[in-house]
């Protein structure tokens, strides 16, 4: 699977970036969007379809490829922490974007389209990994609440990183919203629509990538410290009250269905169907890889290996340094994988992006090492390979993207867009004072 994911990298590179203008706006076709594209074709094509043991092992692949990923914006992160000491504030302020974003504005929305209780996990967040394990404990696989975190889990990792770095595209080429605003606003809490984000700001603005990718990181980082916590307990206690404020207004009952009032009571229109069905149960299960010593150095291998070859091929230049930074990088991601097994209640993401800032920080005794050692190693490119595996597993979710009602598609691009957008407008309300 790294074989051909490396391949399809490869190949995205050479087709290269492609930017044009609608307008005001920008719109820019990159690496990531061609990924996405040619991954997605090979695992849903029928000629020779990847099994599921093949995913199951992407999928072990694809939990190192991430953290590797955000080991290196971690090391983007730790030069500039002092730079960022004026903008504080912005970064703790855009999380009161993602609850704004997705409860008050996409909200009212999918109660209106007929979603019912569907709505409540459809937006209290845009509904990561952390919010789908929560959600099937507090609501448990066959609630509406649950169906809506999962429709809107599936498009986002299979879609959300074109989708975001489309938007941050068009928002960014429009010119009304500071860069660093709209960096601020990736922090979504997902590895993979960040990264589509960075990669069409940084092309956008080529001077300031480095600080674009470094807010980004840091913000994202917030996110995954303080966001779940603020969903569980913020978002998702006001998104289940305003939702019975919203059902009120527009007439609807819990499954979605228009209803009437005689007298006191509330009655469902006779004939109106439910619309909050989403199949749950529509992702195929890969077989159980076990994971070996042998297993892990043969993912840590290939992962440095496939970064290192399309770093070289997307820079355009390879340094002898370059091989000592990804060796940096893969051994932070093993210190982070490891203290992840131990501490279970701190993700590896977080461990990662700590200890890679850290590392790298200016204060530190090794941290201008590191940063040297590193600084020429793209995470754009270093990265494909996760983006890339996303696509060649989306063999498994095809039954489950073929049941989603076109409401949860509408809602979810809502909740994705809402996040992002009341994010970095906060973020850039605080920056000018």
């Amino acid at each position: 699977m790294i074989g051909t994911s490396t391949v399809v990298c490869a190949l995205a590179i050479m087709i290269g970036t492609h930017k044009f203008h609608v307008g005001p706006a920008a719109i820019v076709l990159m690496p990531i969007l061609w990924t996405v594209l040619i991954g997605g074709f090979l695992g849903v094509q029928k000629w020779k379809p990847i099994g599921g043991r093949a995913r199951a092992v992407s999928t072990h692949l694809m939990d190192v490829s991430i953290v590797f990923f955000l080991a290196g914006l971690g090391t983007q992160i730790g030069p500039s922490l002092t730079k960022f000491t004026n903008i504080g504030p912005a970064i703790l302020l855009q999380e009161v974007g993602h609850v704004a974003g997705t409860v008050v504005l996409a909200l009212p929305v999918a109660v209106a389209l007929g979603l019912g209780r569907t709505a409540i996990g459809a937006t209290w967040s845009i509904d990561r990994e952390s919010y789908l394990a929560f959600a099937i404990q507090r609501f448990g696989v066959r609630s509406p609440e649950y169906r809506g975190v999962f429709g809107v889990w599936v498009l986002g990792s299979v879609f959300g990183a074109v989708f975001i770095s489309l938007l941050a595209g068009l928002l960014g080429g429009m010119g009304f919203l500071d860069p660093r605003a709209l960096a601020l606003g990736l922090g979504l809490g997902s590895a993979s629509m960040m990264l589509g984000g960075v990669g069409a700001l940084s092309i956008l603005f080529p001077e300031s990538a480095g600080e674009i990718m470094a807010l980004a990181a840091l913000s994202n980082l917030v996110t995954n410290i303080v966001g779940f916590y603020a969903g569980v307990f913020v978002a998702l206690p006001m998104c289940q009250k305003l939702y019975a404020m919203w059902s009120r207004v527009w007439g609807r009952d819990d499954l979605g269905r228009r209803v009437r009032r005689t007298g006191p009571a509330v009655a469902a229109v006779e004939g109106e169907p439910r619309t909050d069905s989403v199949d749950v149960t529509g992702v195929e299960q890969d077989p159980t890889v076990v994971r070996t010593h042998w297993t892990w150095l043969t993912a840590f291998a290939a992962t440095g290996s496939a970064g290192l070859l399309l770093n070289a091929l997307g820079t355009g230049s390879a340094r002898p340094l370059d091989a000592v930074g990804v060796v940096i990088l893969l051994t932070l991601t093993a210190v982070a994988l490891v203290l992840a097994k131990l501490v279970p209640a701190v993700p590896s993401s977080i461990w990662v992006l700590a200890l890679a800032t850290l590392a790298s920080a200016t204060f530190v005794p090794v941290g201008p090492f590191i940063a040297s050692a590193t600084q020429n190693v793209s995470v754009l490119f270093a990265g494909l390979p996760m983006i890339a595996l996303i696509g060649m597993s989306l063999g498994r979710d095809v039954k489950a993207l073929r049941s989603l009602s076109w409401k949860i598609v509408i809602v979810a691009l809502i909740t994705f867009t809402a996040s992002f957008v009341a994010a970095a407008g906060i973020a850039q309300v605080a920056l000018n004072f």
